[in-house]
């Protein structure tokens, strides 16, 4: 009988081999998450039922472990209502499906390029490069973790690399063949070399590429909520606990709000973000975009506040500029007055010294309000 493998080993070929491994015994496997503290990671093995946990001391038998079902390769742990982990099943269907069509969407030759792998492995942006290279035998290059001069000692013109706007950044865009860029809002000039992603651990990683689905994708925005629907051969299975989030026809709602233009999805976020302030519909996103350049702002989100007047109010979460002096609210009101609307300006000022983030650099809005 399959089980569930959890591995908490540090990335790396180790890892990597421990993968092989549990899929030639038809074993799935829960990527964890080692910078959780010890009872957070028992919250995660017996909440998903893994019956194997695989340590650098080796193998680990737990308790109360359950069968996966044959075909399924990876449950990823993502959190749910009031932080319960849930897990996303993905087969081996699923993997190899996403793995041929980024292939193909990217035009890549799987013998003159190769992966390299530097985000988190519990997280399917982070591990989806290493099963698209196992997938389609590229190359691979997998590190413990994204530490900006080893990653850049690992470039090439010949590397693909996955990396999240924040990691962007730090180590730029000229030294790669192509970057897949995901995980939060893209900035809006990329280099011909960089793909902006849309997709989620229920896709099996991204499945827009700058706004066209991939090969075998279908998607579609509801025309009653604006809701952004996918459906196409690398979505999940189920959840680890069973439910099947996808409707008869095989559509999963995204819980995101998109619109196309000029044939080109457009997300705007998601829908439980939208802030509707004095009756006016209003999407961080778009603030953000502007609010981030102004000089002192190193860093922006936008969330909604309750106001007893407006119903929400539009707050700014501003990181400064370590050169500058924090923008005033009237700056930013202005910004975004004069280049989107006034009801979208900013209320609320709030100088912080570092955003909410997940460990791949993704924006935990909710922690914000």
């Amino acid at each position: 009988m399959n089980e569930l493998v959890a591995l908490d080993l540090p990335a790396g070929p180790a890892w990597v081999e421990a993968l092989r491994r549990a899929w030639d015994a038809g074993d799935a496997v829960l990527p964890l998450d080692r910078r959780l503290a010890p009872a957070a990671q028992v919250v995660v093995l017996q909440t998903l039922a893994a019956g194997t946990v695989v340590t650098d001391s080796g193998r680990e038998r737990l308790p109360g472990g359950r069968p996966v079902e044959p075909g399924d390769a990876l449950v990823m742990a993502t959190s749910g209502t009031a932080g319960t982990p849930k897990g996303v099943v993905l087969t081996h269907e699923a993997v190899a499906a996403s793995a041929r069509a980024t292939t193909a969407r990217l035009g890549l030759d799987p013998s003159a390029q190769r992966w390299l792998a530097c985000l988190p492995l519990n997280h399917i942006g982070g591990l989806s490069v290493i099963t698209k290279a196992l997938c389609t035998g590229a190359g691979l290059t997998v590190l413990p973790g994204f530490e900006p001069d080893a990653v850049l000692a690992a470039a090439g013109p010949e590397v693909v690399v996955s990396l999240v706007p924040t990691a962007l950044r730090r180590v730029g865009s000229g030294a790669w063949h192509t970057v897949v860029l995901g995980g939060s809002a893209p900035p809006e000039a990329l280099p011909a070399n960089v793909v902006s992603t849309y997709g989620m651990t229920e896709t099996g990683s991204g499945v827009v590429y700058d706004g066209t689905p991939l090969d075998g994708v279908e998607v579609t925005v509801d025309d009653a909520d604006g809701q952004v629907r996918v459906r196409g051969p690398m979505l999940l299975r189920s959840y680890r606990d069973g439910r099947v989030p996808l409707d008869a026809g095989g559509w999963l709602a995204t819980g995101d709000a998109g619109r196309f233009v000029d044939g080109r999805l457009v997300v705007d976020g998601r829908l439980s973000e939208l802030i509707v302030t004095g009756g006016e519909n209003v999407w961080p996103t778009p603030v953000e975009a502007i609010i981030a350049e102004h000089p002192a702002v190193a860093e922006v989100a936008v969330a909604g506040r309750p106001d007893p007047e407006w119903g929400e109010r539009v707050v700014a979460f501003v990181v400064p500029s370590p050169t500058r002096p924090p923008p005033s609210l009237d700056e930013l009101r202005g910004l975004v007055r004069d280049r989107l609307a006034g009801f979208a300006a900013p209320r609320e000022l709030v100088v912080v010294d570092a955003l909410p983030k997940t460990s791949i650099g993704k924006l935990r809005r909710a922690d914000l309000a």
